[in-house]
């Protein structure tokens, strides 16, 4: 897990292959801040939603749910350093955008419904743990304010390793662990339904593969028991060697799809949509793990969600149960409750 984390850091860079997608999102922000675009950007919900940091993955977070428009009114909530705002605060203020708010004031999150974390520690100076440990003392720093003045949100981590960051939001705010997700698989199980879907020519097998487990090289690919009694969707299931024939596939090509800050913005707006629309939708993202294939440790993993406006609504054991599903799931709760006992909280 080590390794993938400083491959992967920063998430929200953005690579010169990347320029022209750049460019296109760079477009799109200065047709709605100068109010030219035809994107219709007023809210319909009628809910606050506040984002936790001041980087370019913070702003991704922010306009994909404004373009979304999940909420009447959206806080970028800056915890820099020094009261120094990040990147993407400044040029909010800079290029405004309607129902924006932007705050160094941690009470300006009070009556949100949802609260994106994105804060991320990282220097190349420190061990992995070192980071580990930076991250959990930035999160002290705002987790207690933010859970005293929403006793009621749903707290989304997109702060990385997202799994042992969920973790440490949980035990920060004294929450229910209902209301504390990580982003997890959400984008992983997407990008892995549609390569299904393509490869299928079937809608509805896509459906019923998940990407679950531990964001990274780690994760597994499961798929739909068809005998679940929480398997409401009638979908065809082709046979066991077809299955792993598609999942090989898919992961194959999913090897070279990155995680860039304007594709977990997506990711994160599609996740605070479900849930302050009480959708009652199913996401695999990290959530609290223990019992879930018999997992004892107290850790975060993705797993399949129904989730609302309360956060995680219940935990439908819909996936068959396999060996290779099991072990890798047994192997990353226990490689992530070992780094997580040697933190301190």
């Amino acid at each position: 897990m080590a390794v993938t984390f400083e491959d992967e850091l920063p998430l929200y860079s953005l690579s010169a292959a990347e320029a022209a997608r750049q460019k296109e999102l760079l477009s799109f922000i200065s047709k709605v801040t100068d109010g030219v675009s035809n994107v219709d950007v007023t809210a319909k919900s009628g809910c606050k939603v506040t984002v936790i940091g001041g980087g370019d993955l913070a702003l991704a977070c922010l306009l994909a749910i404004s373009a979304k428009r999940s909420a009447d009114k959206l806080v970028l909530l800056d915890v820099s350093d020094g009261g120094s705002k990040g990147g993407g605060a400044t040029d909010l203020e800079l290029f405004p955008v309607p129902n924006v708010e932007v705050t160094t004031d941690v009470s300006s999150v009070a009556d949100s419904k949802v609260i994106v974390i994105t804060v991320n520690s990282w220097s190349n100076a420190q061990s992995y743990l070192e980071v580990l440990q930076s991250n959990v003392d930035l999160l002290r720093g705002f987790i207690p304010a933010v859970s005293y003045y929403c006793p009621n949100s749903v707290l989304v981590v997109a702060s990385q390793p997202v799994e042992i960051m969920t973790y440490v939001a949980w035990k920060l705010s004294g929450l229910p662990h209902r209301q504390v997700i990580g982003i997890g698989c959400n984008l992983d199980s997407a990008r892995f339904q549609q390569i299904v879907k393509t490869l299928a020519s079937s809608s509805e097998e896509s459906q019923s593969g998940w990407i679950i487990g531990e964001q990274g090289a780690d994760k597994v690919a499961a798929w739909s028991d068809p005998e679940s009694a929480n398997n409401h969707k009638a979908t065809k299931i082709y046979p066991k060697l077809f299955q792993e024939q598609l999942t090989n596939k898919a992961m194959e090509v999913m090897k070279g799809k990155g995680q860039r800050s304007w594709s977990i913005g997506l990711s994160v707006a599609d996740l605070t949509d479900t849930i302050v629309q009480n959708k009652k939708k199913i996401h695999s993202v990290s959530s609290f793990a223990k019992g879930f294939f018999n997992i004892q440790n107290e850790v975060f993993l993705s797993v399949p969600c129904l989730l609302g406006d309360g956060g995680v609504l219940g935990n439908p054991q819909i996936l068959q149960h396999e060996d290779r599903v099991s072990d890798a799931l047994h192997k990353s709760a226990a490689s992530i409750s070992d780094l997580q006992q040697q933190l301190s909280l």
